[in-house]
């Protein structure tokens, strides 16, 4: 093998191992505490969801106490990030005989069910869930429920801010509005626009549908472009605040600022950070089943909203 051929064949080699390592690095980074590879359930859920069953011996929930709803229990349903709001919810008012969990998953008769954004919003429209913990839903669900007949009707019942996270070494601290919509619409693509080291820009994008990619669509009102050298070199990923805020205490990775307001609880509560928005509890309009109006009520109640605060989110 002459010489000219092995150099090429190392070249290859390195940018490849580059890649893998890139990619290892986005797992363990912005991944590794949402999806543990060793537990087949959170490679499917996306969250340990049987650390947060209401009725567990050492729950993570936020316990309160409340009347008992009694009849015609309401199908409850949510978003990821919203799990430990949701199930606390229902361990204040439901029955624990009417939460069933076996084998890593909730069985078909139990009144509390774990989808995610996309299967609860389904959920909704298809009359199989009764509440959906969300955020607000895309085009393509409220065109679904509109092709099936069923208006959707939100409540909001908290606030989040939507945040831009990056590893912690990186130099860059802050993005002004302007500069995380060019980023994201690949008019920006280096980080070294932005004060940072000279870096391709690797835009990190959740699944179609999903709450925060929702959300991120939302936010940035065009086409998203990858950047097609980005995997050569950092990351931004993006999710709510709660999401990620206890995996910045492990100094892996930082939140950004936006416009120079840094997204804490407080700045999201006055509303100086940028992007703050409601997170809904989700219902068919018309629904006559009185229990989900009781659900809704203790909800928006002092109690429903400290648990929301003691969760870690923002009440209303």
């Amino acid at each position: 093998m002459n010489k000219k051929l092995v150099k090429q064949i190392l070249s290859i080699a390195g940018v490849v191992t580059t890649f893998v390592i890139a990619n290892v690095s986005i797992y363990t980074v912005f991944t590794s505490r949402c999806i543990n590879d060793s537990s087949s359930q959170m490679q499917a859920k996306s969250v340990e969801v049987d650390q947060y069953l209401p009725f567990a011996e050492n729950t993570k929930i936020v316990k309160k106490t409340a009347t008992k709803l009694e009849g015609d229990l309401p199908r409850i349903d949510g978003a990821a990030a919203l799990v430990p709001v949701f199930n606390s919810f229902v361990y204040s008012l439901y029955p624990e005989s009417s939460v069933k969990y076996e084998n890593g998953d909730f069985t078909s008769d139990s009144t509390l069910q774990y989808h995610n954004t996309r299967g609860a919003f389904k959920g909704i429209v298809d009359g199989d869930v009764d509440i959906a913990f969300c955020a607000s839903p895309n085009k393509d669900q409220i065109q679904y429920g509109l092709d099936k007949g069923v208006e959707l009707e939100l409540t909001p019942i908290g606030r989040e801010s939507f945040v831009f996270i990056v590893n912690s070494n990186n130099p860059v601290d802050s993005l002004s509005m302007q500069q995380l919509k060019d980023i994201y619409t690949g008019k920006i693509t280096n980080w070294k626009d932005v004060g940072g080291a000279n870096r391709p820009i690797n835009v990190l994008q959740r699944n179609k549908g999903s709450g925060s990619q929702t959300a991120l669509e939302k936010l940035i009102g065009e086409e998203i472009k990858p950047n097609v050298f980005g995997p050569l070199g950092a990351s931004i990923g993006f999710s709510f605040r709660f999401y990620v805020e206890e995996l910045t205490e492990h100094g892996h990775i930082k939140m950004l600022s936006l416009n120079g307001v840094y997204p804490n609880k407080e700045n999201v509560q006055n509303e100086s950070y940028p992007i703050v928005s409601n997170f809904y509890a989700v219902t068919r309009k018309g629904e006559t089943n009185p229990n989900v109006q009781k659900v809704l009520d203790f909800v928006l109640s002092p109690t429903g909203q400290e648990i929301v605060d003691e969760v870690g989110y923002v009440s209303l």
